[in-house]
């Protein structure tokens, strides 16, 4: 049986004045599967997250999500499909006036017959789940390290129990540690509630360690698509750069080491 197509995008264009970042590009990604999106430096691999997440609309093209028309149906219709959806930003991107569980709370203040105390409850529960302590949810983003942020970050994009989950650079600027921690929690999360994942990324070892496919944004489009197995037989230059250079050894040397 083919994947089922969650997002379908077709012949997608942006553009910043004259400076054209995407045109004519397409892209599938299919339900349950952990997408890596990669692409050199002003490839447009955020811009394209926040298009598909609704929070920067095409110059042209089409979106289907969920099988709907996300660009062109009704307000009610959109936001339904958007509390189907979260995005987890860089750095969390949290309010810095609202302690964790205020923040992972604000998506919930969108449903009706959700009190107080359910929502703290939830909001609770959401921050165990992206592995951060109860006292966290009292705390202030700015007491938070950069990796607790992104957790809370992380929590909030689960606070509706959404069927996708945007995640841009969540292990930018985190140690080793960190960074493969993280990796572990999406990997569970994804498999635990059946998570389409869509993970920009020029972490080669969250690639190896999560992704079961990868897109390479280059040349304005997607120009290739498939397993990292795949990726290693193309000879586009930058992809064999990219994922045949020092660190991507060393990435795939780590990957053996740990197996």
């Amino acid at each position: 049986m083919a994947p089922e197509v969650i997002i379908k995008l077709r012949d997608i264009r942006n553009a910043f004045g004259k400076d054209v970042v995407h045109d004519g590009l397409d892209l599938d990604v299919y339900r349950g599967e952990v997408l890596g999106v990669v692409g050199g430096s002003g490839t447009g691999k955020s811009v394209l997250l926040r298009c598909i997440a609704g929070l920067r609309p095409p110059q042209a093209g089409s979106i289907e999500i969920f099988g709907q028309d996300a660009l062109n149906c009704p307000e009610n219709q959109r936001r339904a499909i958007d509390q189907r959806m979260g995005v987890m930003f860089q750095d969390g991107a949290l309010f810095s006036s609202l302690t964790v569980r205020e923040n992972v709370e604000v998506p919930m203040r969108t449903l009706q017959g959700l009190d107080a105390n359910l929502r703290r409850d939830l909001a609770d529960l959401k921050i165990a789940m992206s592995g951060l302590p109860y006292i966290a949810g009292d705390k202030y983003p700015s007491e938070l390290s950069g990796g607790m942020r992104k957790r809370a970050g992380l929590a909030r994009a689960l606070a509706l129990d959404p069927e996708i989950v945007f995640l841009d650079e969540p292990t930018a600027g985190l140690d080793p540690i960190g960074a493969s921690a993280f990796d572990e929690l999406i990997n569970g999360l994804s498999q635990t509630l059946g998570l389409t994942v869509f993970l920009v990324t020029h972490d080669l070892d969250t690639l190896h360690a999560t992704c079961d496919r990868i897109a390479v944004l280059a040349e304005k489009r997607v120009l290739y698509t498939g397993t990292m197995a795949d990726m290693l037989e193309i000879d586009h230059p930058w992809v064999h750069e990219y994922f045949h250079g020092p660190r991507a050894r060393a990435a795939t040397e780590t990957l053996e080491r740990t197996a």
